[in-house]
């Protein structure tokens, strides 16, 4: 057992082992998501936010430690994505704060800073509930911390041993401590892919640097050299790789949709990924294409006449941009996070001045948040997520604001921000607006019809790959037929006293099939107010909400 102890060089070896880890294992994490939607799965999440962080420690030279580790936890609060991502990124803030003076750390130095961590994460999380990523960290560090107090001299490989043996009994007792998990028969997603992160930092400590396969990354940056203005043709070199989980689906067809977009198309495949090279002027319909096999793994857009690089939806773990500020031009500005041209035109209808790309599939990190932020030329910002993964990556954004006060809405469904939206008083005070918004929010029930992502059981029901599936107000309500999956759902969400409902339709669903479900709701309450809108959103073929 070696004695050595962690110094800055050691720690960005050991962040760089942990990101390769889980990016090696995302997939196997993906697929202890309880339900098989597809959404902003929690191993993709994990992967792009630590990709952060090891992107960020190979830039640093002969760091010390507390450069090493307060320039990981700063990449990871940037890179952050989706909850887990979030949590990940306030428990490495905990361990910078420990480890901030230090010029090397030993066993117990690790242990308090680990515990730090988990305090960090716990004061973010307003409910915290055991049998998460959480009770997981917590379990651990408490467990080595009680091993360092009972032999003070720990080294720091034997207190990462007593991490990963309690870490690992915690992670088996979460499928008991949580009861979705326990109908599911799975651990926590969040908790296998931070043992999958602190494993690889445990081979790094070790000196063990295994050959990880990872996807090829997507150069920095396209040659402009040889271009002159006159020879482009197309705006936007578009780039990106989206996994393939859907095999069914026809590479040609998306090679010939692409090809009628713009040109220097080249679509590479294998039997994991999709990579495309297109130049258009139509960059969101080439990713929207990609979306349809799976969830984007990478994604660069590049201005060919502008010469600049915009990192839209999920993009590869570049180093941060440079923020460009917009001075305040008035009070209140709204940021909000929405996918589908159709929401984007929805949302700016209704005052929002940016919307980020995003939603299920493609969680925006923290940075993207900010830099939306920073565009609004106002006071105060508005900001609403719109989806319950997003909702922390969009508060620790609050951290990082400059020149102007950063507000989060809670919404949790594009429905939820719309009517948030449509309550907005510009004349009115900050705590008016938000309570304003914040109650016409809570009236809104919702619900959507989507895809089953893969097979799976679930209280006690099978569901296959590709089938129709409903939810309401988040929780399985259908699956099956399409027709089958709307009816339940219409009959889950309106009541005698329903007033207004909205149909949203999403990209390949025609607005004939959007009058059906329409159609529905009204057999449903003739005396429902209705209204039909085409979303253009991936993922959800309806998102239907009723208030």
């Amino acid at each position: 057992m070696s004695d050595k102890k962690i110094t800055g060089e050691l720690f960005c070896s050991m962040v760089t082992e942990g990101a390769l880890a889980i990016a090696e294992k995302k997939e196997q994490v993906n697929e202890l998501n309880v339900f098989p939607v597809p959404d902003g799965d929690t191993g993709t999440n994990m992967s792009l936010t630590m990709a952060s962080a090891m992107e960020a420690v190979a830039k640093l030279s002969a760091p010390t430690l507390g450069k090493a580790a307060e320039t990981t936890a700063s990449a990871l609060l940037r890179g952050a994505r989706g909850n887990s991502g979030v949590i990940l990124s306030l428990l490495f803030r905990g361990v910078a704060k420990r480890l901030h003076d230090l010029n090397e750390a030993d066993g117990c130095d690790f242990a308090l800073a680990l515990r730090e961590g988990v305090e960090a994460a716990y004061k973010a999380v307003m409910k915290p509930a055991e049998g998460t990523i959480l009770t997981v960290s917590r379990v651990a560090a408490q467990f080595a911390v009680e091993q360092c107090q009972a032999e003070a001299d720990l080294p720091a490989e034997k207190v990462f041993e007593a991490v990963l043996e309690r870490g690992k009994t915690a992670l088996e007792e979460t499928v008991h401590q949580n009861p979705v998990l326990e109908k599911a028969g799975v651990v926590d997603a969040g908790g296998f892919g931070l043992l999958t992160i602190w494993e690889g930092m445990f081979d790094a400590l070790r000196g063990i640097h295994k050959e990880r396969q990872t996807a090829a990354p997507t150069k920095a940056a396209a040659d402009f050299g040889a271009i002159s203005e006159q020879d482009i043709t197309f705006t936007y070199c578009t780039e990106f790789i989206a996994e393939r989980r859907d095999k069914a689906r026809n590479v040609g067809r998306m090679r010939s949709i692409l090809s009628e977009l713009g040109d220097s198309l080249v679509v590479v495949e294998d039997e994991e990924i999709v990579k495309v090279h297109v130049h258009t002027d139509q960059p969101n319909k080439a990713l929207e294409e990609g979306l349809k096999f799976g969830p984007l793994l990478t994604v660069k857009i590049e201005n060919m006449r502008e010469q600049h690089t915009a990192k839209v939806i999920e993009g590869t773990a570049d180093a941060p941009k440079e923020r460009v500020i917009v001075p305040p031009e008035k009070k209140y500005g709204f940021v909000a996070i929405a996918a589908g041209d159709g929401l984007k035109a929805v949302f700016s209808d209704l005052g929002v001045d940016v919307v980020v790309q995003g939603g299920q599939t493609m969680n925006p990190s923290t940075d993207d948040i900010i830099h939306a932020v920073d565009a609004v030329p106002a006071e105060i910002v508005f900001v609403l997520p719109n989806n319950k993964n997003i909702i922390m990556a969009a508060e620790q954004a609050v951290h990082l604001a400059e020149g102007k006060k950063i507000v989060v809405v809670p919404t949790k469904t594009i429905p939820q921000g719309i009517s948030a939206m449509l309550a907005v008083d510009t004349e009115g005070e900050e705590g008016a607006i938000v309570a304003a918004m914040q109650e016409a929010a809570h009236h809104v029930h919702s619900g959507q019809v989507t895809y089953a992502a893969r097979d799976s059981e679930f209280d006690g029901k099978r569901i296959k790959q590709g089938e129709y599936l409903s939810l309401c107000e988040g929780k399985l309500c259908a699956s099956g037929k399409e027709s089958s999956v709307v009816k339940k759902l219409v009959r889950e969400l309106v009541e005698e006293s329903s007033a207004f409902a909205t149909v949203i339709y999403g990209e390949g669903v025609s607005e004939e099939a959007a009058m059906e479900v329409e159609a529905l709701l009204r057999k449903e309450n003739k005396g429902l107010e209705i209204s039909v809108i085409n979303g253009g959103q991936p993922v959800y073929y309806y998102i239907l909400s009723v208030e």
